[in-house]
């Protein structure tokens, strides 16, 4: 799966958080809002912290909050292997299961 279901909010805003389609195709992580791109990173520029309340990322000197849909599966793919207790032990349930 490259394409995750998220809500997006940015760290310091007061908006609420915003629908997001976030798809990992290839080395590149984009985020739409409906049909309108507003991130495209490369995975070498992010740093991404996987915390109680969503995935923190920081890229090009933004920093946002995604709350990911699938988020044990969203980890996977991007290749953490940290992340808060209930995130891996979600994330051990996966990996165990693919190799039944």
């Amino acid at each position: 799966m490259t394409v995750y279901d998220a809500k997006l909010r940015i760290d310091g805003d007061q908006e609420g958080p915003l629908p997001v389609t976030v798809d990992l195709t290839g080395d590149r992580l984009k985020m739409l809002i409906g049909d309108e791109e507003v991130a495209d990173w490369g995975r070498g520029e992010m740093r991404i912290s996987a915390l109680p309340d969503g995935f923190h990322i920081r890229a090009e000197g933004e920093s946002v909050v995604l709350d990911v849909t699938d988020d044990a599966h969203f980890a996977l793919e991007l290749g953490l292997h940290t992340a808060h207790p209930r995130l891996r032990q979600r994330m051990s349930a996966l990996i165990r299961s693919d190799e039944d």
